[in-house]
Protein backbone atom coordinates (compact mmCIF):
# COMPACT_ATOMS: atom_id res chain seq x y z
CA UNK A 1 0.00 0.00 0.00
CA UNK A 2 1.52 3.31 -1.03
CA UNK A 3 2.48 5.97 1.45
CA UNK A 4 -0.50 8.25 0.82
CA UNK A 5 -2.97 5.40 1.28
CA UNK A 6 -1.42 4.41 4.60
CA UNK A 7 -1.42 8.00 5.76
CA UNK A 8 -5.06 8.32 4.75
CA UNK A 9 -6.04 5.45 7.01
CA UNK A 10 -3.76 6.72 9.77
CA UNK A 11 -5.67 9.99 9.51
CA UNK A 12 -8.93 8.07 9.83
CA UNK A 13 -7.74 6.58 13.12
CA UNK A 14 -6.81 10.05 14.38
CA UNK A 15 -10.28 11.31 13.49
CA UNK A 16 -11.84 8.25 15.10
CA UNK A 17 -9.94 8.67 18.37
CA UNK A 18 -10.71 12.40 18.52
CA UNK A 19 -14.36 11.69 17.82
CA UNK A 20 -14.53 9.03 20.54
CA UNK A 21 -13.05 11.15 23.30
CA UNK A 22 -14.33 14.68 22.72
CA UNK A 23 -17.93 15.55 23.50
CA UNK A 24 -20.03 18.67 23.32
CA UNK A 25 -19.72 20.95 26.37
CA UNK A 26 -22.80 21.32 28.53
CA UNK A 27 -23.87 24.24 30.74
CA UNK A 28 -22.93 23.97 34.43
CA UNK A 29 -24.84 25.14 37.50
CA UNK A 30 -23.85 25.20 41.18
CA UNK A 31 -26.29 22.76 42.80
CA UNK A 32 -29.60 20.97 42.53
CA UNK A 33 -31.46 23.37 44.84
CA UNK A 34 -31.15 26.06 42.20
CA UNK A 35 -33.03 23.79 39.78
CA UNK A 36 -36.02 23.82 42.10
CA UNK A 37 -35.73 27.57 42.39
CA UNK A 38 -35.39 27.98 38.64
CA UNK A 39 -38.45 25.80 38.11
CA UNK A 40 -40.49 28.72 39.41
CA UNK A 41 -39.88 30.30 36.00
CA UNK A 42 -42.02 27.55 34.48
CA UNK A 43 -45.82 28.06 34.64
CA UNK A 44 -47.30 26.95 37.97
CA UNK A 45 -50.15 24.50 37.53
CA UNK A 46 -53.05 25.16 39.87
CA UNK A 47 -54.61 21.94 41.16
CA UNK A 48 -58.45 22.12 41.40
CA UNK A 49 -59.42 22.96 44.97
CA UNK A 50 -61.17 20.44 47.23
CA UNK A 51 -63.04 21.07 50.49
CA UNK A 52 -60.60 21.72 53.33
CA UNK A 53 -62.53 19.53 55.78
CA UNK A 54 -61.21 15.96 55.65
CA UNK A 55 -63.60 13.26 54.50
CA UNK A 56 -64.27 10.12 56.49
CA UNK A 57 -61.74 8.15 54.45
CA UNK A 58 -59.12 10.85 54.95
CA UNK A 59 -59.76 10.76 58.72
CA UNK A 60 -59.28 7.00 58.64
CA UNK A 61 -56.02 7.41 56.75
CA UNK A 62 -54.67 9.93 59.22
CA UNK A 63 -55.73 7.71 62.12
CA UNK A 64 -53.76 4.82 60.59
CA UNK A 65 -50.67 6.99 60.16
CA UNK A 66 -48.97 5.68 63.31
CA UNK A 67 -49.29 2.06 62.20
CA UNK A 68 -47.74 2.80 58.81
CA UNK A 69 -44.79 4.53 60.41
CA UNK A 70 -43.99 1.29 62.25
CA UNK A 71 -43.79 -0.91 59.12
CA UNK A 72 -40.85 -3.31 59.08
CA UNK A 73 -38.40 -3.52 56.20
CA UNK A 74 -39.11 -6.20 53.59
CA UNK A 75 -38.34 -7.01 49.97
CA UNK A 76 -40.71 -8.01 47.16
CA UNK A 77 -39.41 -10.21 44.33
CA UNK A 78 -40.92 -9.71 40.87
CA UNK A 79 -40.10 -12.58 38.52
CA UNK A 80 -41.02 -12.40 34.80
CA UNK A 81 -39.76 -14.27 31.72
CA UNK A 82 -37.48 -11.30 30.92
CA UNK A 83 -36.12 -10.21 34.29
CA UNK A 84 -36.00 -10.78 38.03
CA UNK A 85 -36.37 -7.61 40.10
CA UNK A 86 -36.13 -7.02 43.83
CA UNK A 87 -38.10 -4.12 45.32
CA UNK A 88 -37.81 -2.75 48.84
CA UNK A 89 -40.67 -1.27 50.86
CA UNK A 90 -38.17 1.34 52.05
CA UNK A 91 -38.74 4.24 49.64
CA UNK A 92 -40.35 1.78 47.15
CA UNK A 93 -36.82 1.28 45.84
CA UNK A 94 -35.47 -1.11 43.21
CA UNK A 95 -32.64 -3.05 44.84
CA UNK A 96 -31.82 -5.41 41.97
CA UNK A 97 -32.80 -5.86 38.33
CA UNK A 98 -31.37 -8.88 36.52
CA UNK A 99 -31.92 -9.52 32.80
CA UNK A 100 -32.50 -13.23 32.31
CA UNK A 101 -31.66 -13.33 28.60
CA UNK A 102 -28.24 -11.66 28.94
CA UNK A 103 -25.20 -13.03 30.79
CA UNK A 104 -22.09 -11.28 32.04
CA UNK A 105 -19.77 -13.56 30.08
CA UNK A 106 -20.01 -16.36 27.54
CA UNK A 107 -19.52 -19.01 30.24
CA UNK A 108 -22.50 -21.31 30.77
CA UNK A 109 -22.54 -20.63 34.50
CA UNK A 110 -22.21 -16.86 34.12
CA UNK A 111 -24.75 -14.87 36.19
CA UNK A 112 -27.31 -12.66 34.43
CA UNK A 113 -26.60 -9.01 33.72
CA UNK A 114 -27.42 -6.77 36.70
CA UNK A 115 -28.62 -3.23 35.94
CA UNK A 116 -28.44 -1.89 39.49
CA UNK A 117 -24.73 -1.29 40.12
CA UNK A 118 -25.14 0.59 43.39
CA UNK A 119 -22.29 -0.07 45.85
CA UNK A 120 -23.43 -2.20 48.80
CA UNK A 121 -22.39 0.44 51.33
CA UNK A 122 -24.46 3.12 49.56
CA UNK A 123 -27.85 4.10 51.01
CA UNK A 124 -28.94 5.81 47.77
CA UNK A 125 -31.97 4.50 45.86
CA UNK A 126 -31.64 3.45 42.24
CA UNK A 127 -35.03 4.95 41.31
CA UNK A 128 -36.98 7.42 43.40
CA UNK A 129 -39.87 9.87 43.11
CA UNK A 130 -40.49 12.71 45.55
CA UNK A 131 -42.11 16.12 45.86
CA UNK A 132 -39.41 18.76 46.06
CA UNK A 133 -40.36 22.19 47.35
CA UNK A 134 -42.16 23.72 50.30
CA UNK A 135 -42.57 20.46 52.16
CA UNK A 136 -40.90 19.51 55.49
CA UNK A 137 -37.97 17.27 54.60
CA UNK A 138 -38.19 14.79 57.49
CA UNK A 139 -35.75 11.88 57.55
CA UNK A 140 -35.82 11.19 53.82
CA UNK A 141 -36.88 7.56 54.44
CA UNK A 142 -40.43 6.33 53.83
CA UNK A 143 -41.66 2.82 54.64
CA UNK A 144 -44.61 1.49 52.64
CA UNK A 145 -47.28 -1.14 52.93
CA UNK A 146 -47.15 -3.39 49.86
CA UNK A 147 -49.99 -5.03 47.99
CA UNK A 148 -47.97 -8.23 47.34
CA UNK A 149 -45.20 -10.17 49.02
CA UNK A 150 -43.97 -11.55 45.66
CA UNK A 151 -45.07 -11.60 42.02
CA UNK A 152 -44.52 -14.34 39.45
CA UNK A 153 -45.44 -13.71 35.81
CA UNK A 154 -45.48 -16.36 33.07
CA UNK A 155 -45.60 -15.82 29.29
CA UNK A 156 -49.39 -16.15 29.33
CA UNK A 157 -49.88 -14.00 32.45
CA UNK A 158 -51.82 -10.74 32.46
CA UNK A 159 -50.10 -7.50 33.56
CA UNK A 160 -49.83 -7.24 37.35
CA UNK A 161 -49.65 -4.23 39.68
CA UNK A 162 -47.49 -3.80 42.77
CA UNK A 163 -48.69 -0.96 45.00
CA UNK A 164 -46.72 0.83 47.71
CA UNK A 165 -48.85 2.83 50.16
CA UNK A 166 -47.55 5.08 52.93
CA UNK A 167 -47.33 8.49 54.58
CA UNK A 168 -44.28 10.40 53.47
CA UNK A 169 -42.26 13.24 54.90
CA UNK A 170 -44.31 16.01 56.46
CA UNK A 171 -47.37 13.77 56.81
CA UNK A 172 -48.16 13.63 53.09
CA UNK A 173 -49.77 10.50 51.70
CA UNK A 174 -47.78 8.76 48.96
CA UNK A 175 -48.99 5.90 46.77
CA UNK A 176 -46.65 4.39 44.18
CA UNK A 177 -47.81 1.76 41.71
CA UNK A 178 -45.67 -0.34 39.35
CA UNK A 179 -47.36 -2.21 36.49
CA UNK A 180 -45.41 -5.21 35.11
CA UNK A 181 -45.83 -7.04 31.79
CA UNK A 182 -44.66 -10.59 31.07
CA UNK A 183 -43.31 -9.76 27.59
CA UNK A 184 -41.94 -6.21 28.00
CA UNK A 185 -39.01 -4.49 29.63
CA UNK A 186 -41.18 -1.42 30.25
CA UNK A 187 -42.66 -0.87 33.71
CA UNK A 188 -45.43 1.69 34.06
CA UNK A 189 -45.12 3.77 37.21
CA UNK A 190 -47.66 6.08 38.86
CA UNK A 191 -47.13 8.16 41.97
CA UNK A 192 -49.97 9.98 43.75
CA UNK A 193 -49.23 12.58 46.43
CA UNK A 194 -51.98 13.86 48.74
CA UNK A 195 -51.53 16.98 50.86
CA UNK A 196 -52.65 15.75 54.28
CA UNK A 197 -51.61 18.97 56.01
CA UNK A 198 -53.78 22.00 56.80
CA UNK A 199 -51.65 24.28 54.60
CA UNK A 200 -51.01 24.97 50.94
CA UNK A 201 -47.87 23.33 49.62
CA UNK A 202 -45.97 24.21 46.44
CA UNK A 203 -43.31 22.17 44.79
CA UNK A 204 -42.36 19.91 41.88
CA UNK A 205 -42.55 16.18 41.39
CA UNK A 206 -39.02 14.89 40.84
CA UNK A 207 -38.13 11.47 39.41
CA UNK A 208 -34.50 10.34 39.66
CA UNK A 209 -32.27 7.50 38.55
CA UNK A 210 -28.92 7.10 40.25
CA UNK A 211 -26.40 4.36 39.82
CA UNK A 212 -22.69 3.68 39.88
CA UNK A 213 -20.67 5.74 37.41
CA UNK A 214 -20.97 3.65 34.23
CA UNK A 215 -18.10 1.66 32.83
CA UNK A 216 -18.31 0.27 29.30
CA UNK A 217 -19.40 -3.34 29.29
CA UNK A 218 -17.18 -5.92 27.57
CA UNK A 219 -15.17 -3.34 25.62
CA UNK A 220 -18.28 -1.80 24.08
CA UNK A 221 -17.61 1.45 22.23
CA UNK A 222 -21.09 2.78 22.97
CA UNK A 223 -21.64 5.90 25.04
CA UNK A 224 -21.51 5.51 28.83
CA UNK A 225 -23.21 8.22 30.89
CA UNK A 226 -26.48 10.14 30.95
CA UNK A 227 -28.39 10.97 27.78
CA UNK A 228 -31.73 12.67 27.19
CA UNK A 229 -33.95 13.75 24.33
CA UNK A 230 -34.43 17.50 24.85
CA UNK A 231 -36.63 19.46 22.43
CA UNK A 232 -36.20 16.59 19.97
CA UNK A 233 -32.39 16.70 20.11
CA UNK A 234 -30.21 13.98 21.64
CA UNK A 235 -27.95 15.28 24.42
CA UNK A 236 -25.12 13.24 25.93
CA UNK A 237 -23.44 14.10 29.21
CA UNK A 238 -20.37 12.25 30.42
CA UNK A 239 -19.96 11.73 34.19
CA UNK A 240 -16.85 13.91 34.38
CA UNK A 241 -18.91 16.86 33.14
CA UNK A 242 -21.43 16.51 35.97
CA UNK A 243 -19.04 17.24 38.82
CA UNK A 244 -20.52 20.67 39.50
CA UNK A 245 -24.02 19.81 38.32
CA UNK A 246 -25.68 20.10 34.90
CA UNK A 247 -29.01 21.72 34.16
CA UNK A 248 -31.00 21.64 30.93
CA UNK A 249 -34.55 22.93 30.49
CA UNK A 250 -37.18 22.33 27.83
CA UNK A 251 -39.43 19.54 26.60
CA UNK A 252 -37.89 16.32 27.87
CA UNK A 253 -39.02 13.16 26.09
CA UNK A 254 -36.86 10.77 28.11
CA UNK A 255 -33.78 10.56 30.33
CA UNK A 256 -31.53 7.49 30.19
CA UNK A 257 -28.62 6.04 32.13
CA UNK A 258 -26.43 4.20 29.61
CA UNK A 259 -23.83 1.61 30.42
CA UNK A 260 -22.51 -0.07 27.32
CA UNK A 261 -25.06 -2.40 25.80
CA UNK A 262 -27.80 -1.69 28.38
CA UNK A 263 -29.76 1.27 29.62
CA UNK A 264 -32.26 2.40 32.23
CA UNK A 265 -34.63 5.16 31.11
CA UNK A 266 -37.39 7.35 32.56
CA UNK A 267 -40.07 8.32 30.04
CA UNK A 268 -42.68 10.89 31.18
CA UNK A 269 -46.18 10.02 29.98
CA UNK A 270 -46.75 13.49 28.52
CA UNK A 271 -44.33 15.80 26.74
CA UNK A 272 -44.22 18.92 28.93
CA UNK A 273 -41.74 21.58 29.95
CA UNK A 274 -39.39 20.47 32.69
CA UNK A 275 -35.85 20.55 34.05
CA UNK A 276 -33.09 18.00 33.81
CA UNK A 277 -30.48 17.98 36.53
CA UNK A 278 -27.42 15.73 36.54
CA UNK A 279 -24.94 15.43 39.39
CA UNK A 280 -22.46 13.27 41.24
CA UNK A 281 -24.08 13.24 44.71
CA UNK A 282 -21.37 11.02 46.19
CA UNK A 283 -18.21 9.24 45.16
CA UNK A 284 -18.74 6.79 42.29
CA UNK A 285 -22.48 7.62 42.05
CA UNK A 286 -24.14 9.43 39.16
CA UNK A 287 -27.67 10.87 39.39
CA UNK A 288 -30.10 12.12 36.74
CA UNK A 289 -33.36 13.83 37.69
CA UNK A 290 -36.46 14.99 35.83
CA UNK A 291 -38.15 17.88 37.64
CA UNK A 292 -41.64 18.74 36.44
CA UNK A 293 -43.24 22.18 36.46
CA UNK A 294 -44.16 23.36 39.98
CA UNK A 295 -47.69 22.90 41.30
CA UNK A 296 -49.68 24.15 44.29
CA UNK A 297 -51.75 21.75 46.39
CA UNK A 298 -54.55 22.77 48.76
CA UNK A 299 -55.15 20.69 51.89
CA UNK A 300 -56.29 17.17 50.96
CA UNK A 301 -55.81 17.78 47.25
CA UNK A 302 -53.85 15.20 45.25
CA UNK A 303 -51.51 15.19 42.28
CA UNK A 304 -50.49 12.21 40.17
CA UNK A 305 -47.60 11.69 37.80
CA UNK A 306 -47.11 8.86 35.32
CA UNK A 307 -43.94 7.67 33.65
CA UNK A 308 -42.55 4.54 32.06
CA UNK A 309 -39.38 2.86 33.23
CA UNK A 310 -37.39 0.99 30.61
CA UNK A 311 -34.68 -1.31 31.92
CA UNK A 312 -33.21 -3.53 29.26
CA UNK A 313 -30.94 -3.92 26.22
CA UNK A 314 -29.99 -1.26 23.69
CA UNK A 315 -31.75 -3.26 21.00
CA UNK A 316 -33.18 -1.25 18.09
CA UNK A 317 -36.38 -3.29 17.65
CA UNK A 318 -37.12 -3.40 21.38
CA UNK A 319 -36.59 0.34 21.80
CA UNK A 320 -38.82 1.13 18.82
CA UNK A 321 -41.64 -0.85 20.45
CA UNK A 322 -41.34 1.38 23.51
CA UNK A 323 -42.01 4.37 21.22
CA UNK A 324 -41.31 7.92 22.52
CA UNK A 325 -38.28 7.93 20.16
CA UNK A 326 -36.26 5.92 22.68
CA UNK A 327 -34.49 4.22 19.75
CA UNK A 328 -32.65 7.52 19.18
CA UNK A 329 -30.49 6.54 22.14
CA UNK A 330 -28.63 4.34 19.62
CA UNK A 331 -26.45 6.98 18.04
CA UNK A 332 -23.49 6.17 15.81
CA UNK A 333 -22.10 9.69 15.59
CA UNK A 334 -22.45 12.85 13.52
CA UNK A 335 -25.55 13.00 11.32
CA UNK A 336 -24.09 11.67 8.05
CA UNK A 337 -21.93 9.12 9.87
CA UNK A 338 -25.10 8.02 11.67
CA UNK A 339 -26.96 7.59 8.36
CA UNK A 340 -24.14 5.51 6.86
CA UNK A 341 -23.77 3.43 10.03
CA UNK A 342 -27.50 2.69 10.33
CA UNK A 343 -27.67 1.66 6.67
CA UNK A 344 -24.80 -0.78 7.28
CA UNK A 345 -26.36 -1.86 10.59
CA UNK A 346 -29.68 -2.79 8.96
CA UNK A 347 -27.81 -4.54 6.14
CA UNK A 348 -25.87 -6.60 8.68
CA UNK A 349 -29.08 -7.64 10.42
CA UNK A 350 -30.69 -8.44 7.06
CA UNK A 351 -27.87 -10.84 6.15
CA UNK A 352 -28.00 -12.39 9.62
CA UNK A 353 -31.67 -13.18 9.05
CA UNK A 354 -30.57 -15.60 6.31
CA UNK A 355 -27.26 -17.01 7.55
CA UNK A 356 -27.91 -16.88 11.34
CA UNK A 357 -24.25 -16.19 12.05
CA UNK A 358 -23.02 -12.64 12.55
CA UNK A 359 -19.47 -13.59 11.54
CA UNK A 360 -20.73 -14.80 8.15
CA UNK A 361 -22.99 -11.72 7.94
CA UNK A 362 -19.92 -9.48 8.45
CA UNK A 363 -18.11 -11.29 5.62
CA UNK A 364 -21.10 -10.79 3.30
CA UNK A 365 -21.34 -7.13 4.31
CA UNK A 366 -17.60 -6.69 3.63
CA UNK A 367 -17.99 -8.16 0.16
CA UNK A 368 -20.93 -5.84 -0.50
CA UNK A 369 -18.94 -2.79 0.60
CA UNK A 370 -15.99 -3.84 -1.58
CA UNK A 371 -18.30 -4.25 -4.58
CA UNK A 372 -19.74 -0.77 -4.03
CA UNK A 373 -16.25 0.72 -3.87
CA UNK A 374 -14.80 -1.49 -6.60
CA UNK A 375 -14.53 1.33 -9.21
CA UNK A 376 -12.74 3.60 -6.74
CA UNK A 377 -10.29 0.98 -5.53
CA UNK A 378 -9.74 -0.12 -9.13
CA UNK A 379 -8.79 3.44 -10.02
CA UNK A 380 -6.55 3.65 -6.96
CA UNK A 381 -4.64 0.45 -7.75
CA UNK A 382 -4.35 1.39 -11.41
CA UNK A 383 -2.81 4.70 -10.39
CA UNK A 384 -0.42 2.83 -8.10
CA UNK A 385 0.59 0.62 -11.02
CA UNK A 386 1.37 3.66 -13.15
CA UNK A 387 3.36 5.15 -10.28
CA UNK A 388 5.35 1.93 -10.03
CA UNK A 389 6.35 2.21 -13.69
CA UNK A 390 7.98 5.60 -13.24
CA UNK A 391 9.69 4.74 -9.95
CA UNK A 392 13.13 4.22 -11.61
CA UNK A 393 12.87 7.63 -13.32
CA UNK A 394 11.83 9.28 -10.05
CA UNK A 395 14.79 7.65 -8.28
CA UNK A 396 17.17 9.13 -10.87
CA UNK A 397 15.65 12.60 -10.46
CA UNK A 398 15.92 12.43 -6.65
CA UNK A 399 19.53 11.30 -6.90
CA UNK A 400 20.41 13.98 -9.45
CA UNK A 401 18.79 16.88 -7.57
CA UNK A 402 19.19 15.67 -4.00
CA UNK A 403 20.75 19.00 -3.05
CA UNK A 404 18.16 21.12 -4.88
CA UNK A 405 14.69 20.43 -3.51
CA UNK A 406 13.00 23.05 -5.66
CA UNK A 407 14.44 21.69 -8.91
CA UNK A 408 13.72 18.11 -7.82
CA UNK A 409 10.04 18.89 -7.21
CA UNK A 410 9.82 20.69 -10.57
CA UNK A 411 11.28 17.70 -12.42
CA UNK A 412 9.02 15.23 -10.56
CA UNK A 413 5.92 17.27 -11.50
CA UNK A 414 7.11 17.33 -15.08
CA UNK A 415 7.47 13.55 -14.97
CA UNK A 416 3.90 13.20 -13.72
CA UNK A 417 2.68 15.44 -16.56
CA UNK A 418 4.65 13.57 -19.22
CA UNK A 419 3.34 10.14 -18.23
CA UNK A 420 -0.14 11.48 -17.25
CA UNK A 421 0.10 10.17 -13.71
CA UNK A 422 -1.94 11.70 -10.90
CA UNK A 423 0.09 11.42 -7.66
CA UNK A 424 -3.16 11.69 -5.66
CA UNK A 425 -4.91 9.03 -7.73
CA UNK A 426 -4.05 6.29 -5.28
CA UNK A 427 -4.97 8.32 -2.21
CA UNK A 428 -8.23 10.15 -2.84
CA UNK A 429 -10.35 7.06 -3.61
CA UNK A 430 -9.19 5.54 -0.30
CA UNK A 431 -10.02 8.72 1.63
CA UNK A 432 -13.59 8.53 0.32
CA UNK A 433 -13.91 5.16 2.09
CA UNK A 434 -12.87 6.52 5.48
CA UNK A 435 -16.45 7.45 6.56
CA UNK A 436 -17.55 3.89 5.79
CA UNK A 437 -14.71 2.48 7.85
CA UNK A 438 -15.58 4.75 10.80
CA UNK A 439 -19.26 3.81 10.50
CA UNK A 440 -18.37 0.10 10.50
CA UNK A 441 -16.07 0.68 13.47
CA UNK A 442 -19.03 2.09 15.40
CA UNK A 443 -21.61 -0.55 14.55
CA UNK A 444 -19.25 -3.51 15.01
CA UNK A 445 -18.12 -2.21 18.40
CA UNK A 446 -21.45 -0.78 19.52
CA UNK A 447 -24.22 -3.21 18.51
CA UNK A 448 -25.71 -5.49 21.14
CA UNK A 449 -26.39 -8.04 18.40
CA UNK A 450 -22.65 -8.83 18.31
CA UNK A 451 -22.39 -9.13 22.09
CA UNK A 452 -21.57 -12.79 22.85
CA UNK A 453 -22.33 -13.64 19.19
CA UNK A 454 -20.23 -16.67 18.14
CA UNK A 455 -18.51 -17.00 14.77
CA UNK A 456 -16.52 -20.25 14.54
CA UNK A 457 -13.92 -22.30 16.39
CA UNK A 458 -12.52 -20.26 19.32
CA UNK A 459 -14.26 -17.01 18.38
CA UNK A 460 -17.35 -17.09 20.60
CA UNK A 461 -17.87 -13.34 21.04
CA UNK A 462 -17.57 -10.97 18.07
CA UNK A 463 -17.80 -7.95 20.38
CA UNK A 464 -14.67 -8.99 22.30
CA UNK A 465 -11.00 -9.09 21.21
CA UNK A 466 -9.84 -12.24 19.45
CA UNK A 467 -7.97 -14.58 21.82
CA UNK A 468 -6.91 -18.18 21.21
CA UNK A 469 -5.97 -19.74 24.54
CA UNK A 470 -5.70 -17.67 27.71
CA UNK A 471 -2.30 -16.99 29.23
CA UNK A 472 -1.82 -16.65 33.02
CA UNK A 473 0.41 -13.63 32.49
CA UNK A 474 0.07 -10.13 31.07
CA UNK A 475 1.28 -9.08 27.60
CA UNK A 476 2.19 -5.44 26.87
CA UNK A 477 -0.46 -3.48 24.93
CA UNK A 478 -2.94 -6.36 25.30
CA UNK A 479 -6.00 -6.14 27.55
CA UNK A 480 -7.02 -9.14 29.61
CA UNK A 481 -7.59 -11.93 28.98
CA UNK A 482 -4.29 -12.35 27.19
CA UNK A 483 -3.96 -14.94 24.45
CA UNK A 484 -2.97 -15.42 20.81
CA UNK A 485 -4.79 -12.83 18.62
CA UNK A 486 -4.95 -15.06 15.55
CA UNK A 487 -7.30 -12.88 13.47
CA UNK A 488 -5.27 -9.77 14.28
CA UNK A 489 -2.00 -11.45 13.28
CA UNK A 490 -3.56 -12.60 10.00
CA UNK A 491 -4.82 -9.06 9.42
CA UNK A 492 -1.32 -7.66 9.97
CA UNK A 493 0.09 -10.26 7.57
CA UNK A 494 -2.46 -9.27 4.91
CA UNK A 495 -1.40 -5.62 5.29
CA UNK A 496 2.23 -6.65 4.85
CA UNK A 497 1.35 -8.50 1.62
CA UNK A 498 -0.50 -5.45 0.34
CA UNK A 499 2.49 -3.28 1.12
CA UNK A 500 4.87 -5.62 -0.74
CA UNK A 501 2.61 -5.37 -3.78
CA UNK A 502 2.68 -1.56 -3.71
CA UNK A 503 5.43 0.70 -5.11
CA UNK A 504 7.92 1.63 -2.37
CA UNK A 505 8.52 5.27 -1.49
CA UNK A 506 11.57 6.81 -3.10
CA UNK A 507 12.89 8.04 0.25
CA UNK A 508 14.65 5.19 2.18
CA UNK A 509 13.61 6.72 5.51
CA UNK A 510 9.97 6.72 4.43
CA UNK A 511 10.32 3.15 3.20
CA UNK A 512 11.46 2.05 6.67
CA UNK A 513 8.51 3.85 8.29
CA UNK A 514 6.10 2.19 5.86
CA UNK A 515 7.51 -1.22 6.76
CA UNK A 516 6.50 -0.57 10.36
CA UNK A 517 2.88 0.29 9.48
CA UNK A 518 1.56 -3.32 9.48
CA UNK A 519 3.11 -3.81 12.93
CA UNK A 520 1.61 -0.55 14.19
CA UNK A 521 -1.85 -1.43 12.86
CA UNK A 522 -1.60 -4.91 14.37
CA UNK A 523 -0.89 -3.40 17.79
CA UNK A 524 -3.78 -0.94 17.35
CA UNK A 525 -6.22 -3.71 16.37
CA UNK A 526 -5.09 -6.13 19.07
CA UNK A 527 -7.81 -4.93 21.48
CA UNK A 528 -10.50 -4.16 18.91
CA UNK A 529 -13.65 -6.32 18.69
CA UNK A 530 -12.99 -9.47 16.68
CA UNK A 531 -15.94 -8.58 14.42
CA UNK A 532 -14.12 -5.42 13.30
CA UNK A 533 -10.83 -7.31 12.81
CA UNK A 534 -12.73 -9.90 10.74
CA UNK A 535 -14.10 -7.13 8.50
CA UNK A 536 -10.62 -5.61 8.01
CA UNK A 537 -9.03 -9.00 7.28
CA UNK A 538 -11.63 -9.97 4.66
CA UNK A 539 -11.41 -6.49 3.13
CA UNK A 540 -7.62 -6.84 2.83
CA UNK A 541 -7.89 -10.27 1.23
CA UNK A 542 -10.31 -8.97 -1.40
CA UNK A 543 -8.06 -5.96 -2.01
CA UNK A 544 -5.03 -8.23 -2.49
CA UNK A 545 -6.95 -10.19 -5.12
CA UNK A 546 -8.05 -7.02 -6.87
CA UNK A 547 -4.54 -5.56 -6.74
CA UNK A 548 -3.02 -8.78 -8.07
CA UNK A 549 -5.52 -8.84 -10.94
CA UNK A 550 -4.66 -5.27 -11.96
CA UNK A 551 -0.93 -5.87 -11.60
CA UNK A 552 -0.99 -8.94 -13.87
CA UNK A 553 -3.27 -7.41 -16.47
CA UNK A 554 -1.31 -6.45 -19.62
CA UNK A 555 -1.27 -2.78 -20.49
Amino acid sequence: MEKRTILAFALSFAVLIAWSYFAKQEQQIPNENSVIEDSSKLPVEEIPLSPVTPSASEDAWLTDNTKISQIQYKEVIVDTPLYRAVFSNQNAAIKSFQLKQYRLTTDKDSPPVELVYMPEESSADFFSVDFKGQVPTGSGTVFYNTSDDSIQLYPESLPHELTFNSVGNGGNRIVQTYLFYPDRYEIEHTVTLTNTTQSLITGSIRASIQNAIPIRDNKSYSFAGISLLLDGILEKIKPKKMTEGKQLSGQITWIAYQNGYFLSAMIPSTLTEGNFYGSLPMQDIIKASFIASPVTLNPFDSISSDLTLYMGPRDMDTLKMVDKKLDLVIDFGWSWFDYIAKALYHSLRFFYGYVHNYGVAIIILTILVKILFWPLTHKSYKSMKEMQKIQPLMAKIRDKYKNDKEMMNKEVMGLYKTYKVNPMGGCLPMIVQIPVFIALFRILGDSIELRHAPFMLWINDLSAPDRLLHFPFQIPFMTSPCGIPVLTILMGASMLIQQKMSPPPGDPAQAKVMMLMPIIFTVIFINFPSGLVLYWLVSNIISIGQQYRIKKRPD
